[in-house]
Parts: C-alpha cells; structure tokens; sequence
C-alpha cells in the first residue's frame, strides 16, 4: 500500500471548511432509497451515476418519450443553478430526487442542490466554502461534471481539490476529505465514481507541470484507502507481480520513470480527470490517463509512460493489471482521458468483452478489456498526424513531416490538441447497435518553445492557433458501428459538439449545441425530430427519468463555456486567437450566439394536445 505522508486527510469536524446545509423541505414520509448501486441503475427510472450505469452506456431503457412523440416534447420546469459559467454537470436522479452541481463561480462555488425531480420544488442545497484561488490554476474553465451517489451519500468534488460526503436525505456535511494541492497547479473537475464502499476521483492540471493520480476514498470515513500515479517508479503508479500488458514495449520495471528524461516524470502531466467505467465480473476500474507535460515534446524524450494510457485496475487495491498507451511520446496534447464503453460484441463470428474507446487521437479503439489488446483501431475523424495504428506492435505510427519542430509554425495538425473528441460523452444503444459520438472538427497550426517549471504556473512551451477542419465545420454528431468499424450517419455542426450523449429505448438520442439548441434525433436514421432554443449554449450532458409522478423527463443544464467557450463567459478578448491555449482561433464568434447561463431545463411530453412552445425544425 502506498504512504502518502505530504497529504492531509481532513474528516468533516473540521469546522472551518463547514458548509452551508439549507432544508427547504422535510422529504416527508418518503422512504428513501438505500438500494444498492447496481440495483438502482437496473431501474430505468433512475439516473444514479453521471454515466448512467459502470458500463458508461449513457442509454436508458424509458420509452414514453420515443420517435414518435418527441416532436410534442415541452419544458416542464427550470431552475438556476446561479453561477454563469461551462454547466458540464450530469444531473443525478434517485428515486424521484435529483441532485445537480454547479461550477466554481458565483457568491457559492460548486453548490449542491437536491430537487424533486418531478416538479422542480427545491429540497436542500449544500454550498462549500472553498479556496478562490483554485479559480486562478484552473486550465480551461472552472468546470464540474457530476456528483456521485452511494448508501445514502452524495459526493461531490470541489475544484479547490475536496472530497465532501453528503446526507442525501438532508444535506448535511459528514466528512471532507482533502486529495490534492492547488499551489501546484492541481485542481478537481470530473465526476467520482462510487463502486465497493469507495470513491474514486483523480487531478487534473496537465497544462500546470502536475503529476496525475486515481485516488480511492473510503466511503464511511473519508480516509484515502490507496492512490495510484501515473508517472514514476512501479511501486508508486501500482505496477507489480499482477501487471501484464499485451504489448511487450509496456513490459519491464520502472518505465513510469525510465522512458522519461531525468526526473521529469516527476511534472510530467498524465492527469486522471475523465471517465471511470467498471466491470464487476473482473473487478476491474478502466481509464484514461491525460498528456504528457509540457506541450514541447523536445524537452522530454522517450515514450513518456503512463501518459496517454487507458489503466486497468484492481479496484480493491489499486494495482494495474493491465495499460496500453495509445500515443507514445504525445506531440499534440492528446490525452486519453475520454470514456471507455464496456460491451460485448460479435466480432469475427465470436462474442467479445471489450472496451471501446474514442481516441482523442482521431481513432476508435475496440480493445479486448480482459487483455488490452488492440482489437480494431479506426479513424471516425480527420487525422494528418498519424499514418495509422499497427494491430501486431499496438503502436501508432506519426507522421514525420508533421513533426514539431522547436521555434518553428507546424500547419494542418488533425486532430487539434482537443483532439478529435474531448471529455463529451458518447451514447451507446444495444437497439441499434450504434455509438452516437458528439466530437469537435478542428485543426491546428503549433509552434512549440523552451518552458521552464514553476509550480502552479503554466507548463505548456506551445503556441496554437486552432481552425475548422475540412469542409469548413467545427462539430459533428455521429453513428458509428463498432462492428462494421465503420460510420452510419452524421450530422455536421458550425461549432463544436461539446455536450455530452444520450440514447433511450424510444429510438431517440439527445445532444445540445454551443448556440443554444438542445436537439432530439432519431437514433436509427439522424433525422432531426425536435429541437429547443435554450438561454444559453449547451456544454452539459442531457439525462433521462421518471418522476414520481410516473412521468419521463428529459434534463439538461444550459450554460456555455469550457475549454471551448470560455471565450464567451470570460474575460478574454476574442481577438487574441492563441487564447485559451490556442481555442479562441476556432471559437471566435461564439460570442455573437451565447453568453454564459445558468438554467437546468427539464422537459416532458406534458399536455400532448398542446401546441409546442418552440418552432419545429
């Protein structure tokens, strides 16, 4: 077990970081849910998990609202979550209560508030009193995507890198736990996951020189059960006698460290701030790590291990069982933090347990989850900086004559540092067989410069300028089928399609754009079937339930902003294109289209004889 002596473990009677509980209503003589995780998600009218269930399907088995009917879809209730920046969050619903957070801004960052869900009547609210300066070391936005639920709690990270334990019933603080340091660049912005009394949670910071970690919190007391890093020797990323990647290049001791320059794993990024699925047949916890740090691959020679990595782990202990790294000596800032979907798929006439991840790289990987072999590796986007991947080796192969150069302009890099996907979630749905992936369309001009380390200051040492790809669209929503490895529509985006994905068994899938439409096609064929002109642009991730009054509402949170969008709800001048790490160039105009908002909008077929409040499509 790894000793983490230089962190402080703060149980809740610390006063000073006491939060504010509001009781706005008893719960009555409700019963309320002690169900088991696993038997929550099997309900369909839950959403207990950001992802929806360990899997990270984001589909949900409801189908009142379905293809047929989604046209008379209508606005059921609103509520301000009062703080006008990127609403990233996934809102939780457990029997019949939602519980939905905002991000780190406004007179009470991060604020946790419980809602029946059905009528929109506020039941608590839960405000920390965090640390302002995490605001100062946050990359790209001061983001929040989800809280987590487990045996009556809510968990909740804090930006200023907390840990809070919550009563669900009644929103009282039981314990907070502290996990990282922000005057070293280190803040928290994913959403935890709950699995086997713990919580899982890691840093984020890759653009400030931090060394990127997963940590293990004891549900019950707050205490860290163990940490695993992603850089540096065996013993501290949890590399041991159990380890044993597919790829003989991955095997050997100590390459957290060794396939780095002298000491520079010890700042060299490889950030935990994703998605976590879990497989409870192997025990298995799966994710991605971020990029290596800096930007300049020319001052840290060598494959950089683990960053760029999926990890899987034993969640009991922490100890790696297996890691593939899918870009080796990152050069573009491709961290491959985004979701791993957990299927089981026909492939080659046999029925395979795999893993399916987008690639921030511009490739769909189909791995064999027990092994992490490479099963099938495919471009869906535009890719100038790669030849392909090698199924034999697992490598990938760089393009050469795009490589950076120091102090030189390198053009036409496909994907842009956001990759072809970022964070947005992808949808799958075991009815059509189809992933539904909301991605970005960009390329980049990079030149990268000498960086030196100063902790908790910018790590980078590039300067990006990023662009539409080819064909002049900045976002695409797409099907993709993982068998026929192939795509099965599409719909392209004037900007980029940064809000997560959601499927039903109604032959429906949900997603939101940045100027302001939240949209519903059907899921078999791409036809817009309704759409809805929100206050704000969506970034959030659209979650489906069942009130307890037996009816299904669709949710999401509308407010701009990300690494995308900061340049419509910050201040930063929107002619500087290298803005934002090089994402202004791309986004300039999305402050003629949005601001910055702050509304959770719920919707229901409601009255089906009513006219609709918005126009059709």
């Amino acid at each position: 077990m790894l000793e983490i002596p230089s962190l402080a473990t703060v149980v809740s009677a610390a006063a000073a970081r006491l939060g504010i509980a509001l009781l706005a209503s008893a719960f009555g003589a409700h019963a309320f849910a002690q169900q088991p995780l696993d038997a929550l998600s099997s309900d369909a009218r839950n959403w207990p998990m950001a992802p929806r269930d360990y899997a990270n399907t984001r589909f949900s088995a409801l189908d009142q609202i379905n293809a047929g009917n989604v046209s008379k879809l209508k606005l059921a209730w609103t509520f301000s979550i009062g703080a006008d920046r990127g609403q990233e969050a996934a809102p939780l619903v457990i029997d019949g209560v939602m519980y939905v957070v905002g991000p780190y801004d406004g007179p009470r960052p991060n604020q946790v508030f419980a809602i029946d869900a059905a009528s929109g009547e506020l039941k608590w609210s839960y405000a920390p009193k965090p640390d302002l300066a995490a605001k100062g070391v946050a990359c790209c936005d001061v983001v929040n995507r989800g809280l987590a639920y487990d045996n009556g709690k809510i968990f909740l990270n804090t930006l200023d890198d907390h840990m809070v334990a919550l009563d669900a019933q009644s929103g009282k603080e039981l314990w907070v736990t502290k996990l990282g340091d922000i005057n070293l660049g280190e803040t928290i912005t994913m959403a935890p996951l709950a699995v086997k009394g713990k919580v899982l949670a890691g840093n984020s910071g890759g653009e400030m020189g931090v060394r990127g970690w997963l940590t293990a919190v004891d549900q019950a007391s707050g205490k860290i059960v163990w940490r695993a890093y992603s850089t540096g020797p065996d013993a501290e990323t949890l590399v041991g006698g159990d380890f044993k990647p597919h790829y003989d290049w991955m095997k050997g001791k100590d390459l957290g460290v060794a396939t780095w320059p002298a000491d520079h794993w010890r700042t060299g990024g490889g950030t935990v701030w994703g998605w976590l699925s879990y497989d409870p047949e192997t025990n298995l916890v799966f994710y991605g790590t971020g990029n290596p740090g800096p930007w300049n691959a020319n001052q840290r020679p060598g494959d950089n291990l683990w960053t760029s990595t999926v990890f899987a782990r034993d969640v009991d202990n922490g100890h790696a069982k297996w890691a593939y790294q899918m870009s080796p000596h990152d050069l573009w800032d491709h961290d491959e933090v985004n979701e791993n979907i957990l299927l089981e798929l026909e492939i080659g006439g046999a029925l395979r347990k795999v893993l399916i991840h987008p690639g921030r790289n511009g490739y769909m990987y189909v791995m064999d989850r027990a092994t992490g072999e490479v099963l099938s590796a495919d471009p869906y986007d535009t890719v100038t900086v790669y030849k392909g991947v090698d199924l034999k080796t697992g490598r990938i192969a760089p393009n050469d004559a795009l490589a950076p150069v120091l102090n030189k302009t390198v053009e036409n890099i496909c994907p842009a540092p956001p990759g072809a996907k970022d964070w947005q979630p992808m949808a799958w749905s075991p009815r059509t067989k189809l992933l539904y992936v909301p991605h970005q369309h960009l390329c980049a001009n990079f030149n990268a410069s000498e960086v030196s380390y100063i902790a908790g200051t910018p790590f980078v040492g590039a300067t990006v300028d990023m662009y539409a790809g080819p064909g002049g669209h900045r976002g695409e929503f797409l099907a993709w089928d993982p068998v026929k490895r192939a795509k099965a529509w599409a719909i392209t985006e004037k900007l980029p399609v940064w809000s997560g994905a959601l499927a039903t068994a109604g032959d429906v899938v949900f997603y939101g754009t940045m100027d302001r439409l939240f949209k519903a096609l059907d899921a078999k064929s791409g036809q817009l079937l309704w759409q809805f002109r929100g206050p704000s642009g969506f970034i959030g991730q659209p979650v489906t339930y069942v009130g307890r009054d037996g009816v299904q509402y669709v949710a999401i949170l509308s407010g701009v902003g990300g690494w995308p969008g900061v340049v419509a709800n910050a201040e930063i001048d929107p002619r500087v294109r290298n803005g934002a790490l090089g994402f202004v160039g791309a986004t300039q105009d999305l402050p003629l289209y949005t601001v910055g908002g702050s509304t959770l909008l719920v919707f229901s077929l409601g009255d089906a004889g009513a006219p609709p409040q918005q126009p059709a499509p």
